[in-house]
């Protein structure tokens, strides 16, 4: 006999089930082969410890640190941190000025630059360029270190300067001060203080050069986005080298094709523009043209990762003040595997409770009940691991609360379409058509449920920041996750259930009884007679439970009914 199509959709379903799970496992395996992946999520701060970074800023002489500039650089910092797919970490300023940044684990290289960098992106043009040692060639041809500058030279230009690229802010004081500069000393490693409107003496990056720059005439907060990506000809082939492509915004796009404009037109050194990332040159490329739609490239010796990250450092803002690592130091966990435990244990015990009410109210149908949490919790532990490895997501104990919380979102919906079939049964159908007409219900309930949950989550992931992130993932993933279990798994096993014997022909141990249901009511003003009940031989039923099912409309109709009734009834005795 062939299977009825409630039967081939229900092994359909769960066979499309069992096909994501295996996909989840599968991903999480190749992971864990070759990724450095784990079969368990990762901890948070508050469960497992991590990093604690002390960033103090570097200020000029007499500058001080204003509230609205730390505000804008914990944001941006944070903003960063997220953008490595680091989560669960805390930044917060310390005192009147210092930053400080916890990170669960050990965070690596990549991150703590993200984290070190200030980003203060400047572009000024070159002035003087050369190389990076302080050696000058005598007339016997031997290499000594150039003079210390004589403090009486005179370093305020004799005429004052047209422009940036003027070379009368090249002082005598100025030269001499380039020419014992040495990018391998102490001195070269903080000169990201330098005033804004005032020359600058600084190395490249690699320190195979030093420049004299000129003052700044295009800021890093004029970046509208920037982002990374293989170079390519104006043919559109690929060079293979990786650069950085940033936006300017309006402002930042008038200002740097004036530049352009005037630079092009120059030659040598001063036809270069620098662009400086923390005081260091990080590429000063010629000027060929003028680039007037504000979207220059920034290349040279990058790699994937590096032109990433620094695409992400100045997409989110260059911080409105230098900062250098004053401390980095391992911290413990803020709660500890204690509080952990106690998480768990109080999931366990709401998940006891909702096991013992289900056999209570649903008699066996409860092991759907208990089959689909299972499922459910299976899933979303996979979820969670993967996120771990791949997304960097970690586990805090503001998460383990939105996993409690989700055993009560997943057994609203059990219950929901128990409920469904149970009114089709007290309306008088067969098991196999209730099933399938409370779904058709049930469902659109459910998923109206859901919805609500999901957005609340959507809206705390966005607006929040810290923890509270981390309850808004779990709780909108296990929404997820829920509307996936009850459509593939409980429908569907409900569906075979409904073939079975001892649940069709309602044993009183199914949960699915009509006998114990009271299922007389038959919809449209239509009553069954009461059933008697073989084992008590009392009625189950009586006129004023009907009456209780009843909606306003049907009530209004009974009640003309019985005055016609009545009416009629008076006619004829006044007829005898």
């Amino acid at each position: 006999m062939a299977k009825s199509t409630p039967v081939t959709k229900a092994w359909r379903s769960l066979i499309w089930l069992g096909v994501i799970i295996i996909g989840i496992v599968a991903v999480n395996a190749y992971g864990v082969l070759f990724l450095h992946g784990s079969w368990t999520p990762k901890l948070a701060l508050d469960l497992e410890g991590g990093t604690q970074i002390i960033l103090a800023p570097q200020l000029e002489n007499g500058q001080t640190v204003s509230p609205e500039q730390l505000t804008q650089a914990t944001a941006i910092i944070r903003q960063r941190i997220d953008a490595a797919g680091v989560s669960e970490s805390e930044v917060n300023t310390q005192g009147n000025s210092n930053l400080v940044v916890s990170i669960p684990g050990t965070p690596d290289q990549d991150t703590l630059n993200r984290i070190e960098s200030s980003a203060k992106l400047d572009f000024r043009p070159v002035l003087v360029a050369g190389g990076p040692s302080n050696q000058v060639v005598g007339e016997d041809g031997k290499s000594t270190p150039a003079p210390t500058p004589d403090p009486g030279l005179v370093s305020t230009p004799s005429v004052a300067p047209t422009n940036a690229s003027d070379l009368s802010y090249v002082t005598p004081a100025l030269r001499a001060q380039y020419e014992a500069f040495d990018c391998a000393s102490q001195t070269a490693r903080n000169t990201n203080v330098a005033p804004s409107d005032q020359p600058l003496i600084t190395c490249e990056k690699d320190n195979s050069a030093k420049y004299i720059l000129g003052p700044v005439e295009v800021e890093g907060k004029n970046i509208a986005d920037a982002s990374s990506g293989l170079k390519q000809t104006q043919a559109g082939a690929s060079t293979g080298q990786w650069s950085v492509q940033m936006t300017f915004d309006d402002s930042g796009t008038a200002k740097f094709s004036s530049v352009t404009t005037r630079l092009s037109a120059l030659k040598g050194s001063q036809n270069q523009f620098a662009i400086v990332l923390d005081g260091k040159v990080i590429s000063a490329p010629q000027t060929k043209s003028a680039i007037t739609d504000g979207k220059p490239e920034i290349s040279g010796n990058f790699t994937q990762q590096s032109a990433q990250s620094l695409a992400d450092q100045l997409k989110f803002g260059a911080l409105p003040i230098g900062f250098k690592v004053q401390s980095s130091d391992t911290i413990s966990a803020t709660l500890g595997s204690t509080q952990l435990m106690s998480g768990l244990i109080a999931g366990l015990i709401g998940l006891i409770l909702v096991v013992l009410y289900s056999f209570a109210q649903y008699r066996l149908l409860g092991l759907v009940t208990v089959a689909s949490l299972t499922i459910a919790a299976i899933i979303t532990y996979l979820l969670v691991t993967l996120l771990s490895w791949r997304n960097g997501y970690r586990l805090s104990l503001a998460g383990v609360a939105g996993l409690i919380v989700a055993i009560g979102i997943t057994a609203d919906s059990f219950i929901v379409y128990f409920e469904r079939i149970r009114d089709e049964l007290r309306d008088g159908r067969a098991l196999e058509s209730g099933v399938e007409a409370a779904w058709r219900r049930a469902f659109r309930t459910i998923l109206a449920s859901d919805a609500v949950n999901f957005l609340a989550a959507g809206v705390l992931f966005v607006l929040a920041v810290g923890n509270v992130r981390g309850f808004a993932l779990t709780l909108g993933l296990t929404t997820l996750v829920d509307v996936i279990v009850v459509a593939l798994f409980t429908h569907p096993v409900l569906r075979l259930l409904a073939q079975m014997r001892f649940f069709n022909e309602g044993h009183r141990w199914s949960g699915l009884d009509p006998r114990a249901l009271g299922a007389v009511y038959r919809g449209r003003t239509q009553f069954r007679a009461p059933i008697t009940s073989a084992r008590s031989g009392k009625k189950m039923t009586s006129a004023r439970e009907a009456a209780k099912r009843q909606t306003i409309a049907q009530r209004k109709v009974a009640a003309e009914s019985a005055a016609k009734a009545s009416g009629q009834s008076e006619s004829e005795g006044k007829g005898v």
